[in-house]
């Protein structure tokens, strides 16, 4: 297996539609493994991963970067309409906090 492939996000849940569990991969939002055990659709996708960069090694074609590798600025640039950007800037101030802090608690609390 070719090293940076452990360093991809991996990640397994409930295929309803299936009847079984799923494994993908962020970098490689394509593929998928499916089996009746949760760790056999672990290994399976890792496994699937590892070949397929091995086989975009061989073509010579990019392979994507791990995301956990990437270091992040903790900046974003969001883009939105103005109707929007007023709102929220209402409601931070409101909230007597920035529009920065505002957004940022809101992000947080959607996110698992």
């Amino acid at each position: 297996m070719n090293e940076n492939t452990s360093h991809y996000i991996y990640r397994v849940e409930w295929s309803q539609g299936d009847n079984e569990y799923v494994g993908l991969c962020s970098e490689f939002p394509s593929l998928s493994w499916l089996e009746k055990d949760p760790q056999k659709a672990f290994s399976g996708i890792m496994a699937l991963v590892a070949e397929t960069v091995e086989d975009m090694e061989r073509n010579g074609e990019p392979i994507p970067e791990p995301l956990s590798d990437r270091v992040y600025s903790g900046k974003i640039l969001l883009r939105t309409t103005p109707e929007l950007h007023r709102k929220l800037a209402v409601q931070a101030t409101e909230a007597k906090v920035s529009l920065n802090r505002y957004l940022n608690s809101h992000l947080t609390s959607v996110l698992p």
